[in-house]
């Protein structure tokens, strides 16, 4: 049996967000073109890389470098409006680059860009998706190894279907692209998204390198957060657990109501308040976690339903040339 046929080397695109990312745009910049230019003389790509680089709302002069840069002709850059947050960026540049297949990475330049020629090779052999998945998680710290392994241990429990120590790094074909344009989501966690549509996939593990400089757009409470989108974005196990706790108290309260209707009848009762303020701040706390995370899908559904959209183009360096 002949293996098939590849497919014809295609255009390729890298989707960048960046946010206060002025102190490496321009080896980041470097780096990319470096990299179309082999994959081009290669014969892997047809034509230049195109570099579209999404300002999520920069504090510092990060859209004014990708303005001086999009001189060269090879370089698509785009102003959001506002801070929408690093998934709806990264969904802006996915739904503006035209190219044949997007790379999609981080502006910090821990992603390996070698590991792109075999997403390509990948790609031409009948992937739709291809996922950069870490290799190891030796570079971190032991807080950051550990809650990334309970992270992706309860988003399985919890039934969400995700790739291990798989992030942003990830090659998606034209069709792929298109498929994600047809979710129309508010509430965006891409790594589920993007798993879930179905395609022929493939893996590609890197090692992931330090930060080059500047710091980490991600601290614990952004971390916590998009922990909490995932969550509430592709599982509902969570309410059914809030049920199941509601099941099993009321089934220890009927208990001890027998067991107190008992000790009145043999008149063994003794007045207390231990007993009384225990139980109290325990259904108490149980009634406030269950009330949280109801809310909390009440609070996607309103979203939802407002149908806002998911980013706003304030505008585009094609858009600043005409």
């Amino acid at each position: 049996m002949q293996p098939p046929a590849l497919r014809p080397a295609p255009g390729l695109a890298f989707v960048v967000p960046c946010f206060n990312e002025a102190l490496v745009l321009e080896t980041l910049i470097r780096e990319l073109r470096a990299l179309g230019q082999k994959l081009q003389e290669a014969g892997e790509i047809s034509g230049a890389a195109q570099i579209v680089l999404v300002d999520d709302g920069s504090a510092d002069s990060t859209w004014q470098m990708i303005e001086a840069a999009s001189q060269e002709g090879d370089i698509l850059g785009i102003k959001l409006a506002r801070n929408h947050g690093h998934q709806p960026a990264l969904l802006a540049g996915l739904m503006t680059a035209k190219a044949d297949i997007l790379v999609s990475l981080d502006a910090d330049l821990q992603d390996d860009l070698s590991a792109v020629a075999q997403m390509i090779a990948d790609y031409r052999q009948g992937s739709e998706i291809v996922f950069g998945v870490r290799a190891s998680r030796k570079a971190d710290t032991w807080f950051k190894r550990r809650s990334a392994g309970l992270y992706y241990a309860l988003m399985k429990r919890l039934g969400v279907d995700l790739i291990h120590d798989h992030a942003d790094f990830r090659l998606m074909s034209r069709k792929a692209v298109e498929t994600l344009r047809a979710y129309q989501e508010v509430n965006l966690f891409l790594r589920g998204m993007v798993k879930s549509m179905g395609f022929t996939t493939s893996v590609v593990e890197y090692d992931r390198a330090p930060r080059m400089a500047g710091e980490s757009k991600y601290p614990v409470r952004k971390m916590l957060a998009l922990a909490t989108e995932g969550i509430t974005s592709f599982s509902v196990q969570p309410l059914r657990y809030v049920a199941w706790a509601g099941f099993v108290i009321a089934i220890f309260s009927f208990l001890y109501v027998g067991y107190a209707v008992g000790a009145r009848l043999m008149g063994i009762t003794v007045s207390g308040w231990a007993s009384i303020v225990a139980s109290i701040y325990m259904l108490g706390g149980i009634q406030l976690i269950a009330l949280g995370i109801i809310g909390e899908y009440l609070g996607k559904v309103y979203l939802e339903t407002k149908r806002r959209p998911q980013f706003i183009i304030e505008t585009t360096t094609q858009e600043a040339e005409k």
